[in-house]
Order: C-alpha cells, then structure tokens, then sequence
C-alpha cells in the first residue's frame, strides 16, 4: 500500500519484495526441542509491555489443548527470567534464536501482531493474531490509520487471509475456538 500512497502523492517507487523471503528460503535454521507432541508457537511480541499483556492471554487456552506442546520464542532484548515469571508452573518451553526453527516445527501459532506475523505466514504456519494495547491508544491509533487490518499479511493481501483477534475479542474462549 505504500507504493499507492507515494505514487499518488508524486513520488516515483517501486515495490521488490522483503528480504525475508530470501531469509527463510535459507532453511537452515537450529531448534533444540525434541517432544512427541505436535507445537503451537507461541510469540508474544519483542517489548516487555507487550509481552506482559500478551502472553498471559495465550497461556489462556493451554488447557485446551493438553495434547499440544507449546513454546514460546523470546526476543532477545527481554530476559529470559521475564517469561518464566509470566509463565509459572505452566508446562511451556521457552527457546532463544530459535523463532525460525520453532517456526518450521509448529502445527500452528498464536502470533502478536509485527513482524512475526509475516515470518509465520512465510512458513505456512496457521496462525491467530492477537493484539490488545491501552484503550486509549487503540482509539487514538484507529482513527489515524486507516487499515482494514491490523496483520501484515491481511495489509499486504488486502483481505482477510489470517484470524486477528483484537482488544476486547482477544480472550481464551474466542482465542481457543
């Protein structure tokens, strides 16, 4: 959509791809887990801040699911110890420079919407996206961008392609079903 947007207002762009395209066809990437359970990659996002209000609400439909392992990949700018104290005595891994690998081994994901939206879709993984942020700056930010979506791949297919789940429909019921 940028590519519209700058043509319209007189610049001159084209659009040639992501390079996470020629990343992920790298398809050498480590992953030191080893269960008999299919996963579900858990990815709550890369700020504290949204990590805290993200993954309490994915842990939210672990007990759905007993027959999944699930794991979560951790930025590298957020300790570890930060996870493991949202996460308690939950039975989920935690891995570390292993997003892509976890990635490539998932059955499905629950995805904070960024980046990681993209990455996910990139391995065919099925995903939920989920974002909740402060009333206020949800308000503040829906009336000054203009999208349909919020995931880059629904931006990017301009449809519906990926479940998102939103602020207030963004709970364990909904989330599980």
């Amino acid at each position: 959509f940028e590519k519209e947007y700058y043509q319209k207002n007189n610049f001159k762009v084209d659009f040639v791809g992501h390079p996470l395209v020629d990343e992920i066809a790298k398809d050498n990437f480590p992953f030191s887990i080893e269960t008999e359970k299919p996963i579900i990659a858990l990815l709550p996002g890369s700020r504290k801040q949204e990590i805290s209000k993200m993954l309490p609400k994915m842990l939210g439909v672990l007990n759905d699911f007993s027959n999944y392992q699930f794991v979560v990949a951790t930025a590298n700018a957020v300790e570890e110890e930060f996870y493991k104290n949202i996460i308690g005595d939950h039975s989920v891994i935690v891995v570390r420079n292993e997003t892509y690998g976890l990635l490539k081994n998932a059955k499905a994901a629950l995805v904070t919407s960024g980046t990681a939206t993209l990455e996910t879709a990139l391995f065919e993984i099925p995903q939920v996206v989920c974002y909740k942020t402060n009333p206020v700056s949800y308000q503040i930010a829906k009336r000054m961008v203009k999208t349909k979506f919020i995931s880059l791949v629904n931006i990017i297919m301009d449809k519906l392609v990926v479940k998102e789940l939103i602020q207030e429909g963004l709970n364990p019921r909904i989330l599980s079903n």
